[in-house]
């Protein structure tokens, strides 16, 4: 797969395809949750759960964060063509995440006591190792993305994510056979929790094993890219050649704020699972089994599915810091603003639609995807609706912490999410403490989280630039057009479950056709302009569409 020329590429096509990517992925992890929650159960999927946001927050601190800040620092090198200082920032990126990678995986394997539940031990040591290879990976990432190419990403995102749905399911079918003898679920309590643990091990071991697979890849398309790159290099007349040590310093002093930022923003994931885990049975003694059982519902369920739409979210943030940074670097302020003005337009046109549609149609959706006791499915299905509208903030506080990156203003989302973090945890632990709503204490304060953490970027990306959202064409109309969607949708469905007694074959028709008739609304009520259109991957196509529907 070869590095093609995309200076003139529009770099909403560049995160559509990283989103598209994005998409994909996240929609196979969430089809193959489905089998392995059928073989893990919920408390495996507990376990799995609880050891995987603290292995998230290692891997953000260590390793996560380097594809985005990588790809920063070469942006602005290969802005200026200097081919040979990008290069050299490539390799000492390597150096920096082997040496990071390393310490962060050991610590993880030997603290694993420090984060987690005896029972949930074994899971995180299991996940150590994906640390150091994920470092790798993300630079090779970060690389490719510097040259506003998300193809080799896009792809080995995809890949990554098939050997983590065929490994995850078969290797945790395996050892809950091997050590159970049977695939029957115990009625004996220590048996249920043996076999929940060897279950979350195997489905660790997937994870690891997806990286792996997408780190063989990048590491495929960068020697047959490197020709290419060795010829830049030579052909580069630039006189300044930036040593290693202003190198590493420079990594150092972009990566740091990236990791803080990256790491703080999806640190509340982490402390809402201490504080439902840990903390809430102390102030309500309730089994350990109950409790992971539901973290599994709330967090290996409804919180996977609402985080599907925010797949565009992220690959759009993924494109706007190389593009905000090469702006930035070339003096384009107004191109700049440009870009921000588009990439959350384009982020809400998606995102409010998807937060519309899981509210309506939450139980057939938790009920397509999961095989659940009526008891789980009734939980899955409000948490769902709880955490709907966190899909709007989430994708747009993701964007806008990227946008204060590419800007350069890599202090302000740390500051951001750290207060919104300290809000969240108090509201959570409030909730928990003073009222019966349990689990949905956790979805709320996700949520608010969320929120906060959008209001404080926007008022950060104003002072940065002077920027000002439209709002009429960005929020307005969309929200209308959704609304009606849901509406219909809804009906739609209940019509056809009458009709059918079939819940699967009726939630996918309603989706598909709420998808078009949000579309026509969208179109009729002027959200969408065919010059907007056009900036889509495929748009010529939609933007025929477009005049069909208004003509």
């Amino acid at each position: 797969m070869l590095l093609k020329d995309n200076r003139n590429n529009n770099f909403i096509k560049q995160a559509g395809i990283l989103a598209a990517a994005g998409i994909i992925s996240r929609i196979i992890g969430l089809l193959y949750r489905s089998p392995l929650h059928g073989v893990i159960g919920s408390l495996g999927l507990g376990y799995y759960q609880s050891a995987y946001n603290y292995y998230t927050i290692i891997l953000l601190i260590s390793s996560y964060s380097i594809p985005a800040a990588i790809s920063k620092v070469i942006a602005g090198k290969l802005a200026v063509k200097e081919y040979r200082n990008a290069h050299r920032i490539f390799r000492c990126a390597l150096a920096y995440v082997l040496v990071v990678g390393g310490i962060a995986s050991l610590f993880l394997y030997f603290c694993a006591g420090l984060f987690v539940s005896p029972e949930a031990i074994p899971v995180l040591r299991t996940f150590a190792p994906t640390i150091f290879i994920y470092g790798i990976l993300g630079v090779l990432r970060g690389y490719f993305q510097a040259h506003n190419s998300m193809t080799q990403t896009s792809v080995s995102q995809v890949l990554e994510q098939i050997a983590n749905a065929v490994v995850s399911v078969g290797v945790a079918y395996l050892l809950i056979f091997h050590t159970m003898g049977t695939m029957e679920m115990p009625v004996n309590e220590g048996d249920r929790i043996t076999r929940a643990i060897n279950g979350a091990v195997g489905s660790a071991l997937g994870t690891g094993a997806g990286v792996l697979v997408a780190l063989l890849f990048m590491l495929g398309v960068y020697i047959l890219n490197k020709g290419m790159f060795e010829r830049r290099i030579v052909a580069d007349r630039q006189e300044k050649e930036d040593s290693y040590g202003e190198i590493l310093k420079t990594i150092t002093f972009v990566v740091t704020p990236f990791i803080l930022s990256t790491a703080i923003y999806n640190l509340s994931g982490a402390i809402n699972n201490t504080i439902y885990t840990k903390v809430f049975p102390l102030l309500r003694p309730t089994s350990g089994v109950d409790i992971y059982s539901g973290w599994g519902v709330f967090a290996g369920q409804a919180l996977t599915i609402s985080n599907i739409p925010i797949a565009f979210a992220s690959a759009m943030a993924s494109a706007m810091i190389p593009s905000v940074a090469t702006q930035m670097a070339e003096k384009n302020v107004e191109g700049a603003k440009n870009k921000i003005g588009v990439a959350i337009k384009t982020t809400m046109v998606i995102s409010i639609p998807c937060a519309v549609g899981l509210f309506a149609l939450a139980r057939p959706i938790t009920g397509l995807l999961f095989r659940n006791t009526a008891a789980e499915e009734d939980m899955a299905t409000y948490l769902l609706m709880a955490l709907s509208l966190s899909v709007i903030f989430y994708a747009l506080s993701t964007l806008s912490s990227s946008i204060l990156q590419g800007l350069g203003k890599v202090n302000a989302p740390i500051f951001n999410a750290g207060f919104a973090l300290i809000g969240q945890t108090v509201l959570a632990l409030v909730l928990l403490l003073f009222t019966n709503m349990d689990l949905y204490s956790i979805a709320i304060a996700n949520t608010v989280y969320a929120g906060i953490m959008c209001l404080l970027n926007h008022r950060s990306v104003r002072r940065a630039v002077g920027y000002r959202q439209e709002v009429k064409r960005t929020f307005v109309i969309p929200a209308v057009a959704a609304l009606c969607m849901g509406l219909v949708s809804r009906l739609l469905y209940q019509g056809l479950y009458l009709w059918t007694e079939s819940s699967h074959l009726s939630v996918i028709i309603s989706i598909a056709v709420g998808a078009v008739i949000y579309f026509i609304l969208l179109l009729l009520l002027g959200g969408l302009t065919s010059e907007e259109l056009m900036s889509f991957p495929k748009g010529r196509v939609l933007a025929r569409m477009a005049k069909k529907i208004k003509s």
